[in-house]
């Protein structure tokens, strides 16, 4: 078997994967992209070939780049694609640096409409919170505090914590957190020699 063929062997049970991580159903899947239940399902079974016009409503249905459908070889690409998490809260999660260990980055978007009751939770470690947009309430131990863009907070995450939007509105933040506590050097004005 070639190298072209072992990427499009393995198109079907890709695509019945990524249909099941979504939940949708052939005939759910059906109705979004304009291709028949059989074609659906003899694509995800391997007995029909993939093809262009097949794979690209497949890939805007996914929401995936078209090469992650059919696992395409890198090409040398030296930029980083981070996959967002999804969190059980409505957040998405988009990691911004690449080590599991130290210092790690993320970007949290948080949707509109998705204003919760706090639950406050603790765990190891020591986080730095930037708010880019929107309105954050924090809860931190027995404070209550709302941030506006541009604001920051930095606190050890054994004291019960708890984030979301203060008003319903979408907000972004930036957060570096230390899972072993490591904590972030902030320089507020350049040292005088």
């Amino acid at each position: 078997m070639t190298a072209n063929e072992d990427v499009l062997a393995a198109v079907g049970p890709r695509l019945r994967a990524l249909r099941q991580e979504h939940g949708t159903t052939l005939a759910g899947l059906s109705e979004i992209t304009g291709i028949s239940v059989s074609t659906l399902s003899r694509l995800e079974s391997g007995q029909r070939k993939a093809t262009l016009e097949l794979l690209l409503p497949l890939a805007r249905a996914y929401r995936v780049p078209l090469d992650e459908l059919v696992g395409a070889p890198a090409t040398g690409d030296p930029r980083i694609y981070a996959r967002p998490i999804k969190h059980r809260s409505g957040q998405t999660i988009i990691p911004l640096s690449r080590q599991s260990t130290g210092l790690q980055a993320f970007k949290h978007l948080i949707p509109a409409g998705t204003r919760q009751e706090p639950d406050p939770q603790t765990h190891e470690g020591y986080e730095w919170l930037y708010v880019l947009a929107g309105r954050l309430r924090i809860v931190l131990g027995d404070h209550d505090l709302v941030l506006p863009p541009g604001e920051a907070a930095e606190f050890d995450t054994r004291v019960p914590h708890w984030f979301g939007s203060a008003t319903g509105e979408a907000v972004e933040i930036l957060t570096i957190f230390g899972p072993q506590g490591e904590r972030m050097h902030v320089r507020a004005r350049p040292s005088r020699s």
